[in-house]
């Protein structure tokens, strides 16, 4: 499990507010062709697995043995599995799964991840020694292990991948609130507050969060593509979505048994999942460079020669 160190952003000197001057980060973003590409790309995945239950040419379980293995044609697309069914209509509605569950996820671990980060850096002392120990716990396993001993003590199902994955990237985002809440905690307007017998909540809420808002966005969107990849590692091992639901990775693993003779069975989930958790890495790396300062400062002095 690591933590995209860049994330960490420089200690804050004031509240948040974006200098008159500069660039409007949307156009930043606009100008760099590879997020724009991936950004376009990941929001036709999304569009597609919003729409797959209405776009789907077929039913996920229309079986049909005598349309078996068919390669990808004019009547299916990205051919027919070992039951003659549809592959393109179960990499649709599979897609709708694989982003739910990363979602939900990483929202979950956003939440608690943030609360705890938050409270441990802007706290300090014992809170702080607490609450991060727990955390450099988590962090000595390796995500997927985690993930695996959670699901293995419940039933292997949606609700269970979907907490599990959640549970194991909420130290993530613990690590980045903390040491963001941390530089922002010495700020000259955090101790004014302070001084004046503000509210720990109200500070927490009205300067820490606003302050720790950048590392946080680019943290969610490459902590989506793991756990995109988390998800499909937890249902080719069989311990994720239950057939016969249809998911990426569980479509991988039944297609394991025809790699010489339905190649398509494999290709096409498993380039969905190389093209889904690659748009979310490119689009992270988009937003990074431009909520990092020292990267902002440099994209805007290139954009000025």
């Amino acid at each position: 499990m690591t933590i995209d160190a860049s994330a960490t952003p420089e200690p804050a000197t004031a509240p948040a507010v974006a200098d008159r001057g500069r660039t409007p980060a949307w156009r930043l973003l606009l100008s760099n062709p590879t997020t724009v590409v991936s950004g376009a790309g990941l929001f036709a995945i999304v569009l597609l697995s919003v729409l797959s239950g209405w776009i789907a040419p077929f039913g996920i379980n229309d079986i049909d043995v005598s349309r078996a293995l068919q390669p990808p044609g004019p009547d299916h697309w990205f051919g027919t599995d070992e039951l003659g069914r549809d592959v393109l209509s179960r990499v649709l509605v599979a897609g709708s799964t694989s982003l739910t569950i990363a979602v939900v996820a990483v929202l979950f671990a956003l939440v608690l991840g943030l609360a705890i980060g938050a409270v441990a850096g802007y706290r300090g002392g014992w809170v702080d020694a607490a609450l991060m120990r727990v955390v450099d716990v988590m962090f000595a396993f390796p995500v997927l292990l985690l993930a695996l001993a959670i699901v293995a003590i419940f039933q292997p199902g949606q609700v269970t991948t979907t907490i599990a994955i959640g549970i194991v990237y909420t130290p993530i985002f613990a690590r980045v609130a903390r040491a963001s809440a941390l530089s922002v905690r010495t700020s000259a307007f955090v101790q004014v507050s302070q001084t004046m017998g503000t509210p720990g909540w109200w500070i927490l809420t009205r300067h820490v969060l606003p302050n720790i808002a950048g590392p946080v966005v680019v943290q969610t969107s490459l902590s989506l593509a793991f756990a995109i990849l988390s998800e499909a590692a937890l249902s080719f091992l069989g311990l994720g979505v239950q057939p016969p639901a249809p998911s990426w990775g569980g479509m991988l693993f039944t297609a394991q048994g025809f790699l010489g003779q339905a190649w398509w069975m494999s290709v096409f989930p498993g380039a969905a999942i190389f093209v889904t958790a690659l748009a979310f890495n490119l689009v992270g790396d988009g937003l990074r460079d431009i909520l990092d300062p020292r990267q902002r400062t440099l994209i805007e002095a290139r954009r000025a020669r």
